[in-house]
């Protein structure tokens, strides 16, 4: 690669570009970590990104119409971190570069969206970023199609490596993204023919332009270190209506000694070989410097946004103040004012009547009564809409014809819709939920986590939650999915009792600002154990005494969802033989640990045996029969230690001994 033929043909360009690639070996040489070679590499195709069409204002990273710009190949966070040092972002003044990968620092391994304002989305797991990307793209659709092309018209720019394209998510995103003409959205291939063990031959022979292409994308192919290429194809994207993907043929660490092989992915920080690249750039500045001309040149493109956020103000402002202000309510994911109102009145409604229902069942129930006060619901399933019971009648559907829909047919893409859903919740004014099996939380679980990791609160619905579901048999039914999720930090995961507390389950999940909710649901029916109405959610709480003991407290049985009702008959066994038993109705784990122990107390005293019953593996339970004054020897589980098996639900229970009498038994022989 001839670099002075580079630096003579576009000086100006050259000088920006380089002052990327030279922060990105310094930051990296001072971190003594890191991955240096992407950022080098995609230097010229980020500057003119940023120069000539990204709409962004470095003075307000929120604006809500700016441009989604995601760095998908997250190892390279030095590529985001170093251009948002240079156009004057003030939450990364010099000592962020000098402090990256270092405690406390902005500037983390890779970008975390929750340290910064600028950046967009948390990436590092390869794939996910392209994959959130749709979802970005879809939220602009359908805020666009409600809000007028005047206040939501952009772009959501993706830059991509070999490792995002390869990661299985990524077919599901961008088949999605072709299905759907997402033609806001412009991915920037990272072709430098380069991962870590070797060149990509090693592994793959995709032609990646003809996937993309067979998926329904436009596609370019241009060299990435040509500024004018760069820039055509940029403006040649912007006008498809198609999907772009922009194959920019790079090298990998430019200019370096280690430039086209594998050891240019990583950390480079040999001095003498530094001194040479930056000799190479004609960069004659200290470590972390940039010449003043060059910065200056930098936070001009950070100001040259101010413009356009201002027109966009006022044109936001002419807006009917309702329209705005369901605008800025929905942004803060903050709920209507109708909506507890709302979820009381139903809550009266079904305790009164006592329906017997799966709980998947009375989630679509709910939603009937949600979605149509809620406009930013937009909800969706992975190809079981009629099992999951996540459509209602008013959502319309989202398609090319209907961007104003609010369901989505994801198809079988458990992995694509949960990571798109993430970037719907990330773009905001969108509140997602989708739903699968819960036994493919197994599919979903890279993006359920990274949902938790990045606060954003999306909603997944898993339904036949348990052996209960019968005759599909153990491939589909869940034993240690429960155990998974409640093992993940910042989630909260619901198993609803009846309909009752399917309503609470779905008013907190609606509700919740920084924590993602998974609702397990039952296939089954099951009756309604809220018979009494309680204007209070009292799911709110994690745990609450269902029903409490006929004379002396003896027995405290704790179950979660189908296996509530188990709990009750049990108590009418042992009330019949003279024990005294409360039932206590655990819908929420996560919540009941956050209450102080002064109400934990309350529900789980000392003194009781207790016997913990649900349709899933025990870990997890002991923190509920063993501590909070429970004791070894003193306490049991019924649920599952294995597998299950295809047969009738009733079959099941009996043959696993989820059963009243099993649970009753086993109160007795701890007495």
């Amino acid at each position: 690669m001839d670099l002075n033929a580079l630096r003579t043909a576009n000086p100006d360009h050259w000088s920006k570009a380089t002052a990327i690639r030279a922060l990105t070996l310094d930051a990296v040489a001072e971190a003594n970590s890191g991955h240096s070679g992407m950022p080098m590499g995609m230097a010229d195709v980020a500057t003119v990104l940023f120069e000539k069409h990204l709409k962004f204002d470095a003075a307000n990273p929120t604006w809500p119409d700016r441009d989604r710009f995601i760095l998908s190949a997250g190892h390279g966070s030095m590529l985001v971190y170093s251009l948002l040092h240079l156009v004057g972002d003030v939450q990364f003044p010099i000592e962020e570069i000098k402090n990256f990968r270092q405690m406390g620092a902005r500037t983390a391994g890779h970008p975390e969206n929750f340290l910064a304002d600028a950046i967009e989305t948390t990436t590092g797991p390869l794939g996910q970023g392209i994959a959130n990307s749709v979802g970005f793209a879809m939220a602009e659709e359908i805020q666009r199609a409600r809000y007028g092309k005047k206040v939501v018209d952009h772009f959501t720019y993706v830059i991509a490596g070999d490792g995002c394209l390869m990661e299985g998510v990524s077919q599901e995103a961008i088949t999605l993204a072709g299905r759907h003409k997402l033609s806001k959205l412009i991915v920037m291939w990272d072709n430098n023919n380069i991962t870590i063990d070797g060149p990509v031959s090693l592994s793959d022979s995709t032609d990646q332009v003809a996937r993309f292409k067979a998926a329904g994308w436009h596609t370019i192919e241009i060299d990435g270190h040509n500024p004018d290429e760069i820039d055509a194809a940029l403006t040649e994207a912007r006008k498809s209506d198609l999907p772009s993907m922009i194959a920019c043929k790079t090298h990998i660490a430019l200019g370096h000694a280690a430039q086209d092989t594998s050891k240019g992915h990583g950390a480079l920080t040999d001095p003498a070989q530094m001194a040479a690249a930056k000799e190479a750039y004609g960069w004659t500045t200290g470590p972390f410097e940039v010449p003043a001309d060059v910065k200056s040149a930098w936070e001009e493109i950070g100001k040259r946004g101010a413009e356009d956020r201002a027109a966009w103000e006022a044109r936001f402002e002419a807006l009917p103040r309702a329209k705005r202000e369901n605008f800025t309510r929905a942004l803060a994911f903050d709920a209507p004012k109708k909506l507890s109102a709302t979820v009381k009145a139903f809550k009266k409604q079904m305790s009164e009547s006592a329906p017997k229902l799966a709980t998947r069942a009375s989630s679509e129930k709910v939603l009937e009564v949600l979605n149509p006060i809620l406009p930013e619901t937009v909800g969706g399933s992975a190809d079981l809409t009629g099992s999951n019971n996540t459509k209602t009648a008013d959502l319309g559907v989202f398609d090319v014809d209907n961007r104003g829909g609010r369901y989505v047919y994801w198809g079988i893409r458990e992995h694509g819709m949960a990571a798109a859903m993430n970037g719907m919740a990330l773009h905001g004014g969108v509140r997602p939920y989708g739903g699968t099996f819960m036994c493919f939380t197994d599919y979903a679980r890279p993006s359920m986590r990274l949902a938790a990791l990045m606060k954003v609160p999306t909603v997944f619905v898993m339904t036949h939650d348990s052996i209960g579901l019968g005759e599909d048999g153990p491939t589909h039914q869940p034993v240690e999915h429960l155990a998974i999720s409640r093992s993940t930090p910042n989630t909260y995961v619901f198993r609803p009792a009846d309909t009752v507390e399917t309503a609470e389950a779905w008013e907190i999940a609606l509700t919740s600002k920084e924590t993602p909710s998974v609702l397990s649901l039952t296939r089954q029916g099951l009756p309604t154990v809220r018979t009494e109405h309680k204007n209070n959610n009292l799911s709110s709480k994690g745990a609450y005494v269902l029903a409490d003991a006929e004379g002396k407290r003896q027995v405290i049985l704790i179950a979660s969802g189908s296996e509530v009702s188990v709990a009750m008959a049990a108590r009418d066994i042992l009330q019949a033989e003279g024990i005294g038993v409360r039932v206590v109705s655990m819908p929420c784990m996560e919540l009941f640990a956050e209450q102080d122990e002064a109400y934990r107390k309350r529900v789980l005293p000392g003194g009781a045996v207790r016997v913990g019953v649900e349709a899933g593996v025990r870990q997890g339970w002991d923190q509920w029969l063993l501590g909070e004054r429970g004791k070894f020897g003193k306490a049991d589980f019924v649920g599952m230690d294995r597998f299950g098996a295809s047969a009738p639900a009733e079959e099941l229970f009996e043959k696993f001994g989820i059963t009243a009498s099993n649970v009753a038994e086993k109160a007795k022989a701890l007495l």
